[in-house]
């Protein structure tokens, strides 16, 4: 082998070297860098994972509160639907007592809520000639034993008799007794409207229905409900 040859054998085996020592570099470099990137995605993905974990948790979270929520109301709903079909059963059986016990349940109504005893009365279409009638004349006879107490005339229809002249006597001087069944009708469940000129006291069943409901509900919910 002459110089040249030498030389260009020399330079050749030099540069081999300094390429395999660059690729050496390049690959011990290269897998640093992969060995890093791929640690920081590792840990790129565990953290995805557990945040996805934890999201699943407080979506899952969320979706129990808000199912749970929604079953509460539901079930809130429905025992006010109870409680409010309690009253309204209440109100049928008012205004489907037998005609004797509906007619003393009106005329002890009116005694009590008669502030004069010369009001008129106003009945529903339904109640007007027959029980709101009977109710007026037994109204006035409890008025009439009110504004005169029985007279010692003994037993017997004679003293009877007497007797409800006499009270009647009474009360037409103290102006009571005097309760009168209205031209007037109006549209309500049961019950009257007692007035007097302009004023109306409001004695229908479904007002006070309404009004007992109004104080009454949370107790009746209990009675209905007593687990809750």
């Amino acid at each position: 082998m002459n110089g040249i040859e030498k030389i260009t054998a020399r330079i050749d085996a030099d540069t081999q070297a300094e390429i395999d020592r660059i690729l050496g570099d390049a690959n011990a470099q290269a897998e640093t860098i992969g060995a890093k990137y791929r640690a920081q995605a590792e840990a790129e993905d565990a953290d995805l994972l557990a945040k996805g974990q934890r999201a699943a948790a407080e979506r899952e979270e969320r979706l129990i509160s808000a199912a749970q929520m929604e079953a509460r109301k539901s079930l809130l709903t429905v025992k006010q639907e109870l409680v409010e079909r309690a009253y309204q059963r209440a109100l049928e059986k008012l205004c489907t007592l037998p005609r004797e016990q509906y007619v003393e349940l009106l005329a002890a109504m009116l005694v009590r809520a008669s502030s004069t005893g010369k009001e008129e009365v106003i009945f529903s279409p339904r109640d007007r000639e027959d029980a709101g009638r009977a109710a007026v004349s037994r109204a006035n006879e409890l008025l009439a034993r009110e504004a005169a107490p029985e007279l010692p005339l003994g037993d017997g229809a004679v003293a009877s008799f007497l007797n409800k002249v006499a009270a009647n006597v009474s009360a037409l001087a103290q102006g009571t007794a005097m309760l009168t069944v209205s031209e007037e009708t109006r549209a309500f469940s049961g019950g009257f409207i007692l007035k007097n000129g302009r004023i109306e006291v409001n004695c229908t069943f479904d007002a006070l229905v309404r009004s007992e409901r109004e104080q009454t509900a949370g107790a009746v919910a209990k009675l209905l409900f007593p687990e809750t």
